[in-house]
C-alpha cells in the first residue's frame, strides 16, 4: 500500500513563490509516474504538472499550459519525494494541491485523475492580490 503526504502549502502574495513537498511510503514499481493537481472551490480537480519516477526513466516531466514557465517539477528518488517549486503566483492559482502516483498507464493522460491509483490528502495554497 502506498500512501502520499503533501506538505508546504501556505498564504502568499501574488508574485510570491512557494515549494510544495510529497512523500511516498510503500513499495514503488518502477514505471510509477506522479503528478500534482490542484482544485479550487467549485471546479473540478486539474493536472498541474507529472514526473516520471522509475529509476530507470529519465525525469521526464509534463506541464499544464497555465504553469510552464512558473512551476517546476522535481523528484528525488532516495527520499521518495516529489517537489513543486511555484513562482510567480496568481491567485487564480490558489486552491487545494494534491499529489497523485499512478503505476504504469499512458504518458499523454498524465492529467487525468482517473489515471491515478493514489492520491495524498492535499495541502491548501492561498494567494492573495
Amino acid at each position: 500500500q502506498v500512501q502520499l503526504v503533501e506538505s508546504g502549502g501556505d498564504s502568499v502574495q501574488a508574485e510570491g513563490s512557494l515549494r510544495l513537498s510529497c512523500t511516498a511510503s510503500g513499495y514503488i514499481y518502477s514505471s510509477t509516474s506522479m503528478a500534482w493537481f490542484r482544485q479550487a472551490s467549485g471546479k473540478e480537480r486539474e493536472g498541474i504538472a507529472a514526473i516520471a519516477i522509475g529509476e530507470l526513466v529519465d525525469h521526464t516531466t509534463e506541464y499544464a499550459d497555465f504553469v510552464k514557465g512558473r512551476f517546476t517539477i522535481s523528484r528525488d528518488n532516495d527520499k521518495k519525494m516529489i517537489f513543486l517549486q511555484m513562482s510567480n503566483l496568481k491567485p487564480e492559482d490558489a486552491g487545494m494541491y494534491f499529489c497523485a502516483l499512478r503505476i504504469g498507464g499512458m504518458w499523454d493522460r498524465w492529467d487525468q485523475p482517473s489515471e491515478y491509483n493514489y492520491w495524498g490528502q492535499g495541502t491548501q495554497v492561498t494567494v492573495s492580490s
